[in-house]
């Protein structure tokens, strides 16, 4: 059983994990684009072009490479400078920049923000302090996209057989911030076969407030 201290050992090394093994996930990341259905959903009713964020891009392959063909302006930002240093070159319309979510202060909003096997590295508490941050820089009708857990919680997975940690809050504590931020239509789908099980939060029209 992992113990917290162990959950914080893991979440604190996270960062190396992911600069060490940058060019061996890249390669191995699944480009079969399995999540376009999701990316099309979270893009209907935008313009093309719109101001797209993406967090926790990695590579910026495939999902911001084919946001960006699509004609939108995306950013990503990620807290491994090596993915960001591959992103960069996988997508050069692109504009990318290593920051952590977590203090995110971008200087301008976006139509629609993305954080796909990201916002899920953070653990609860950091979560419920994140998301607000993430949702000021969401313009007012905008669209939020996030892959979360199951429930509240803590456990670990592998990249590259070393450890990285995975949080989550409750899809009700979820579906109650979102609703608070005044969206017009929220849907969460657990489980969803299409994307290999993941459990999907998608969010549109953001209100004014």
């Amino acid at each position: 059983m992992t113990s917290s201290s162990d959950f914080t050992t893991i979440k604190q090394g996270m960062a190396g994990v992911y600069d060490r093994n940058a060019t061996a996930w890249d390669k191995a990341r699944d480009r079969s684009l399995r999540e376009k259905d999701w990316l099309t959903r979270w893009l209907c009713g935008l313009p093309t072009p719109s101001a797209l964020l993406d967090l926790g891009c990695g590579s910026g392959q495939p999902l911001g490479g084919y946001l960006s063909d699509l004609g939108h302006e995306v950013t990503g930002v990620d807290s491994s400078a090596a993915m960001i240093q591959r992103a960069q070159s996988n997508v050069p319309n692109a504009r990318f920049q290593v920051t952590d979510m977590r203090h995110l202060a971008l200087s301008h909003s976006f139509d629609a923000i993305l954080s796909w096997d990201a916002f899920f590295h953070l653990s609860p508490e950091e979560q419920r302090a994140t998301l607000p941050v993430i949702l000021k820089h969401l313009k007012p009708g905008g669209h939020l996209l996030l892959t979360v857990g199951d429930d509240e919680g803590e456990v670990t997975g592998t990249v590259a057989g070393e450890p990285v940690y995975h949080g989550s809050l409750s899809p009700t504590e979820y579906l109650d911030t979102l609703q608070a931020a005044g969206f017009a239509e929220i849907i969460y789908t657990a489980n969803d076969p299409t994307v290999l099980g993941r459990y999907v939060l998608l969010a549109r029209g953001k209100g004014a407030t």
